[in-house]
C-alpha cells in the first residue's frame, strides 16, 4: 500500500521556501484535501481514485496543479478547469510574497480544495485569522468540511465581507481589473498577491505582490503563473486570431517562433504590448506540425513561424510591434519578469506596467468595475 504521508513529506522537502512555510505545508497533507474525482486530461472522462489509485496518487503528489472541477461542474467538449489544487511551489511563493506571519488577518479569494487556506491558518496561528471566499457553493461546502478544526472561515460568494479589513489578501484566480472590494478589504500598507493578466484572454497570468497606498496599489511581479480566470471576469469565447483570413507576408522577425518561445520572454512581451492577445499554438509548417507564436488585437492578427517569417493582416502591424519589443529586451540582456512592476489605481481603471531596466512604461486600458 502506498504511504501517502511519506509522499507528502517528500513533496514538502522539495519546496524551495522558508522553513516556517515548509513546516506549515508539512502539517496539512495534500491528499486530505484533493477529492477522489479529478480531471487529469483536457478531454475525456474524469479520473476516480477508486478506479486507478496509483495514477491518482502520482498526480496528487506531482509538482503540478490538479484540476478538481471542470466546466463549473457541468459537461463540455473540453475539460476547462474551473477549480483546482494549485502547484505547491506556486503556493509557497505566493505565501512568501504576501509576508504571512503569526497573528495576521488574511483574506483568500478562491478557496478551492481548502489546502491553501489550511496552510495559511497554520502560519497565522491562534492569534490570527483566515477568511476564504469561494464563488462556487458546492466547492465551498466541500472545503468547509475539509477545513474543520483549522479555524478558517469559508464564505460563499464573489466578494469579501464588506465590514472587514485584512493585513494581506491572496487571490488564487486571475484578474485583469482588480475588483474594488478586494482593495477595500486591504488595510493601508497591506499586501495583495494576485495573478494579473493585461489581456482578459491571455493564458499567462504573472503573479504580482502589490502594496496598498490609499486608492492605489503597486509592486513587482514575483513569478510566472497560469491561473484560471475569476468567474466574474471571463472573456467568453474569442475566435482564434486570423482563422479564415487571407494571410499577407510581413517583415521577418529577428528569430523563429521556437527560439522566441524558448527565450522565456513571452510574458514580458505580453506586458509590453497593451491590448494584444499573445500565445502559442500548432500549425502545419512545411508539411509538419510546427509551433507558432500568434497575436491578435481587434481585426489585426499575426503569426510568427519557425523560420522567422511572419504572416498576418488587419489594421495594426502586430509583427513589427512584437519585433520592436523583443529587440528592446534583447538589447538589455533579456531582463527577467522580476524587473517588471505593476502600478494600478483600480477605481479609475489605470494599470501601468513599468520596467526600470528598460526605462519604459506601458499603460493598459482596463475599464474600472465594482
Amino acid at each position: 500500500m502506498t504511504d501517502l504521508d511519506a509522499l507528502h513529506t517528500a513533496l514538502v522537502a522539495r519546496l524551495d521556501t522558508a522553513p516556517v512555510i515548509r513546516d506549515a505545508f508539512a502539517a496539512h497533507p495534500r491528499h486530505r484535501f484533493v477529492p477522489d474525482m479529478i480531471w487529469p486530461d483536457a478531454t475525456g472522462l474524469p479520473l476516480y481514485r477508486s478506479s486507478d489509485p496509483d495514477r491518482w496518487t502520482s498526480l496528487v503528489y506531482s509538482t503540478e496543479a490538479v484540476t478538481t472541477q471542470a466546466n463549473d461542474g457541468g459537461p463540455g467538449p473540453r475539460n476547462e478547469p474551473s477549480s483546482s489544487s494549485s502547484a505547491p511551489q506556486v503556493m509557497a511563493d505566493m505565501i512568501a510574497a504576501a509576508g504571512i506571519e503569526e497573528g495576521m488577518r488574511v483574506l483568500e479569494i478562491g478557496t478551492g480544495t481548502g489546502w491553501n487556506a489550511a496552510i495559511l491558518s497554520e502560519l497565522v496561528g491562534e492569534k490570527g485569522s483566515v477568511t476564504s471566499v469561494e464563488i462556487d457553493p458546492g466547492v465551498a461546502a466541500l472545503a468547509r468540511e475539509r477545513l474543520t478544526g483549522t479555524g478558517v472561515t469559508v464564505r460563499t460568494g464573489a466578494a469579501p465581507p464588506a465590514d472587514q479589513v485584512y493585513d494581506a489578501v491572496i487571490a488564487t484566480c486571475a484578474v485583469t481589473h482588480v475588483p474594488l472590494p478586494w482593495l477595500a478589504a486591504l488595510q493601508e500598507n497591506g499586501t495583495l498577491v494576485l495573478p494579473w493578466s493585461p489581456h482578459p484572454a491571455a493564458h499567462s497570468t504573472p503573479i504580482a505582490a502589490l502594496r496598498r497606498r490609499g486608492h492605489s496599489i503597486s509592486g513587482p511581479f514575483v513569478r510566472e503563473g497560469a491561473f484560471m480566470r475569476d468567474r466574474t471576469q471571463r472573456p467568453g469565447d474569442l475566435p482564434f486570431p486570423g482563422l479564415g483570413q487571407r494571410p499577407t507576408p510581413l517583415p521577418p522577425f529577428p528569430v523563429g517562433s521556437v527560439e522566441l518561445i524558448g527565450s522565456g520572454m513571452l510574458t514580458q512581451l505580453l506586458l509590453m504590448l497593451p491590448g494584444v492577445r499573445l500565445g502559442t499554438g500548432s500549425r502545419p509548417f512545411k508539411g509538419e506540425p510546427g509551433r507558432i507564436v500568434w497575436m491578435g488585437a481587434g481585426a489585426a492578427w499575426s503569426y510568427l513561424w519557425p523560420d522567422g517569417t511572419v504572416t498576418g493582416g488587419g489594421d495594426r502591424a502586430l509583427g513589427e510591434e512584437l519585433a520592436e519589443a523583443y529587440l528592446l529586451l534583447q538589447d538589455n540582456g533579456l531582463p527577467g519578469l522580476e524587473s517588471f512592476a505593476l502600478e494600478a489605481v483600480p477605481d479609475h481603471g489605470l494599470y501601468r506596467v513599468t520596467c526600470a531596466v528598460l526605462g519604459r512604461h506601458w499603460d493598459h486600458s482596463v475599464s474600472p468595475r465594482s
